[in-house]
């Protein structure tokens, strides 16, 4: 289906937080302020590379207004941090690795004396040998950045003889790809307000994607127990992954407990450049071949990734490059390698698209490459080395099989964008020379354009995992209730940065209980207030809302309608849920019983004073457990809500009010209302560490107008065809495709966070280029895919990062299209498409 207002209908709706967000009234956590805070700011290094020979905060302790000073001394608990491999120091001991590295922290009364206390501690640096290049760390002679040495991972797939196989192919293509260490370049910068209570506890108001990652984290480095911190995380102005790990929570919540008051921390945006993480640089080198006939024989990938100073999420980053880098087709023989490389550049961390950009961009080449070695349409080429529905994963594993990689094959052979294209090659027009009367209507004004304005279309095909994968704690979960307030509660220990999570949640209820938005509460972000459903990344968010909700909707409409039934006195299967409560389905004659319509009035007078429970103790709760079993190509969800159509909700229920969601409520017992459900998110059985199970997949198509004359390249036209199965919030869809395109597009031609001996030349926004609204594509479609196998327990998939994989492959198979260059290095050189015009000098001008 073509996304759309019009093809959407009802399913179209405008977001709770939209109004909020255009208007600038959303209060963002780094926003928030309390009473008698403090101002707190960060000492960081001013060398990649160095020894702390001493450090004096003397003069920063003594001076008026400056009420703490933290060192590394400070750190009751364990001094590092870092989600997967916590080697990061909280505050640096001995040495700096990287010049974001944290030395020290003050508080003080405002943010003008925090910033001069900084300039008052010395600290004496003996500087050591920088290493910016990952090959030179893996030399002999270099430094050792860690104990362990200068090596954070290695990945290795082998399948079949990829040497012997290399000697019996008819083409082979050898290229060595790179791309940049891209800004996440959200709105809101890191930061937060850290609040010590009376009770003894602390609260956390800073934004992330894990509350309880964080709160784990900030436990050891206090040396606390847990229970102790309150991580309230949402809402975000962004993240893409840049918030996953710790950043400011350390030293805000250090110097919390130090003063026993607020601390607020918040960073300028040239300390989110220097300090903040960046999407891994790679060097990706591709050897592939191919038979006389065009079918892939051998493939051989050598991966080596910037992770830079410390470990972050580097490991499961190149985990994720490499399993992508054999993308969506048959290849008897594989050799590939990864090693991801400790550096003193600034931190490379999780990115949306996890290294699968890097990785598909590279493998993307390679294809277009091939099929022009072998004079075959690219597309046709594609389909030929396609995988099969029934193959296994590109790590040999067992997936969940689904037609979605043939669906958007299909869809895009039919979009208009490519029809157009095939339009101009029947045609006989060469590539690069694409005139106006074969552009779209809106472009047809251009027939008088330059000879140095090219255009070109090209297309790319992406296989995207979703979840952690295989060999990594995945839990998922969520409460459902209904609440002191009488309405339909859910709770997710998700977070909302932008991704419209909360309007998706809000529809998924509307589709269960057919109620109103005005009866749903949602509640995200605050780890006393939900239960632990793990993080918002690798695009499972809405696959682990949707399949929890399915949990939890039996034993919720069982005990709703059976107390409904109490008070009514009419059958359960009578009844179902509805706009306001409960409600008859239609057809069914009013028996309420006189007496029970006399208890449901006085119900009404007790429920106008109802109002929400703070926290709802976890012993209150009944914890309705699931299980999912994968066996083969089977797959079972047991009371995941199939065959339990008495008592769910009906989409025709416009029957009478029988009982609001309030009277029922107030004459209820809370803990017979609320149940939990906890499970794994689902995971290939096949022992392939960081091996996925679920993959959603894309096609996209894209036109370009390349001016050879000053090398730039305009994006004109996108097609994305997606298959996710079902759309739950088409507006969410199309805003998650379209996020994700822009982003990649800036990947593709102007983002790069440039360093030069461990310091970044691009220190701030203006000096590092993001598109705008002038270098957005003027048309974007989006086609969804909704088919899934038949009886699939998985629902709906996320899209988060599948819009930003493939269009950097698109987007350079339509410059060599349009401008004859290969490119092989991201960001696009503007100086390697420029071209001499070839008019010769009219007879009689002076040169001069």
């Amino acid at each position: 289906m073509l996304l759309n207002r019009e093809n959407s209908g009802e399913r179209w709706r405008k977001r709770r937080d939209g109004k909020e967000k255009v208007t600038g009234e959303l209060r963002y956590l780094t926003d928030m302020t309390a009473e008698g805070m403090l101002y707190g700011r960060v000492l960081r290094s001013i060398h990649p590379h160095a020894r702390i020979v001493s450090l004096d905060v003397s003069a920063a302790e003594a001076y008026p207004g400056v009420v703490a000073v933290i060192t590394h001394l400070d750190v009751p608990g364990l001094n590092r941090f870092g989600i997967a491999t916590p080697d990061q120091p909280a505050l640096c001991e001995d040495r700096v690795r990287y010049i974001g590295d944290a030395i020290a922290a003050v508080a003080a009364h405002t943010p003008e004396l925090a910033e001069y206390a900084l300039s008052l501690i010395h600290v004496e640096y003996e500087v050591l040998e920088t290493i910016t290049d990952p090959l030179r760390a893996l030399e002999e002679d270099a430094p050792q950045l860690h104990p362990e040495g200068n090596v954070l991972h290695r990945t290795s797939v082998k399948q079949g003889d990829a040497n012997e196989a290399f000697a019996g192919c008819a083409h082979i293509v050898r290229e060595t790809y790179r791309t940049p260490r891209q800004m996440h370049a959200y709105m809101e910068t890191e930061g937060g307000l850290f609040v010590p209570e009376s009770d003894g506890r602390l609260t956390v108001y800073a934004p992330t994607q894990h509350g309880y990652k964080d709160r784990m984290q900030i436990a050891r480095i206090l040396g606390w127990e847990e229970e102790r911190i309150r991580v309230v995380s949402s809402p975000i102005g962004g993240s893409f992954g840049g918030k996953d790990e710790l950043n400011v929570q350390p030293y805000g919540s250090l110097l919390a407990l130090k003063t026993g008051l607020p601390v607020k921390l918040h960073n300028s945006r040239k300390e989110s450049v220097r300090a903040g993480l960046k999407r891994h640089p790679m060097r990706i080198e591709m050897e592939t071949g191919i038979d006389l006939h065009g079918r892939l024989l051998a493939h051989r990938v050598r991966i080596v990734a910037d992770t830079g100073a410390y470990a972050t999420l580097g490991a499961p980053v190149l985990n994720f490059a490499t399993e992508h880098a054999m993308g969506p087709y048959r290849i008897p023989h594989v050799d590939v390698e990864g090693i991801s490389v400790f550096t003193n550049n600034g931190v490379s961390g999780e990115f949306r698209g996890f290294g699968g950009n890097q990785a598909i961009f590279a493998m993307e080449g390679q294809m277009d490459r091939l099929a022009e070695k072998l004079g075959m349409d690219p597309w046709e080429f594609r389909m030929l080395n396609r995988r099969q529905p029934h193959d296994p994963g590109p790590l040999q594993q067992e997936i969940w099989r689904t037609n979605g990689l043939y669906q958007v094959m299909e869809a895009l052979e039919h979009s208009t964008i490519w029809q157009r294209r095939q339009a101009r090659l029947d045609a006989g027009i060469e590539p690069g020379s694409f005139v106006a009367e074969m552009s779209s209507d809106k472009d047809r004004s251009i027939k008088s354009q330059p000879p140095w304005i090219k255009r070109g279309i090209g297309a790319a095909l992406a296989m995207h995992g979703a979840g952690l994968g295989y060999g990594i704690e995945d839990p998922a979960g969520g409460r459902l209730s209904l609440n002191a307030a009488g309405q339909i509660e859910v709770a997710f220990s998700y977070e909302e940065f932008g991704q419209g999570l909360i309007a998706t949640m809000e529809i998924m209820l509307i589709d269960l209980f057919h109620c109103d938005p005005s009866d749903i509460s949602i509640i995200i972000g605050d780890t006393d207030r939900v239960p632990h459903s793990g993080s918002s990344t690798a695009s499972r968010s809405t696959t682990m809302a949707w399949m929890a909700l399915q949990r939890l909707k039996v034993p919720f409409l069982e005990a709703i309608l059976q107390q409904a039934e109490r008070l009514s006195g009419i059958p359960a299967q009578e009844l179902t849920t509805g706009i306001g409560g409960i409600r008859r389905k239609p057809g069914m004659k009013d028996i309420m019983q006189p007496e029970s319509a006399s208890n449901l009035q006085q119900q009404g007078q007790v429920a106008e004073s109802s109002s929400n429970p703070s926290h709802v103790p976890d012993h209150q709760i009944r914890v309705y457990h699931e299980s999912l079993s994968i066996h083969g190509h089977q797959a079972s969800a047991s009371n995941a809500g199939q065959g339990s159509e008495q008592i769910t909700s009906s989409s025709d229920a416009t029957g009478e009010l029988v009982i609001s969601y309030q009277q029922l409520v107030a004459q209820s017992a809370l803990d017979e209302l609320i149940f939990d459900t906890h499970f794994q998110y689902p995971t290939t059985p096949d022992e392939v560490m960081g091996g996925h199970f679920l993959y959603t997949y894309a096609a996209v198509a894209a036109e370009v107008e390349v001016n050879t004359l000053t090398g730039n390249v305009r994006l004109l036209d996108t097609y994305h065809t997606v298959a996710a199965g079902p759309v739950i919030n088409p507006m969410g869809f199309i805003g998650q495709i379209e996020g994700g395109s822009v982003m990649a597009l800036g990947f593709t031609l102007t983002e790069d966070s440039v360093m030069d001996d461990g310091h970044y030349m691009t220190k701030n926004m203006d000096t590092y280029i993001i598109p705008t609204i002038q270098d957005m594509h003027s048309s974007l479609e989006v086609e969804a895919i909704e088919d899934l196998p038949e009886n699939d327990p998985f629902g709906p998939r996320g899209i988060g990062e599948i819009g930003s994989v493939a269009l950097a492959p698109a987007i350079t198979a339509a410059i060599r299209q349009a401008a004859g260059v290969w490119v092989t290095h991201l960001p696009v050189p503007r100086e390697r498409l420029i071209q001499p015009l070839g008019v010769g000098q009219q007879e009689g001008v002076s040169p001069r």
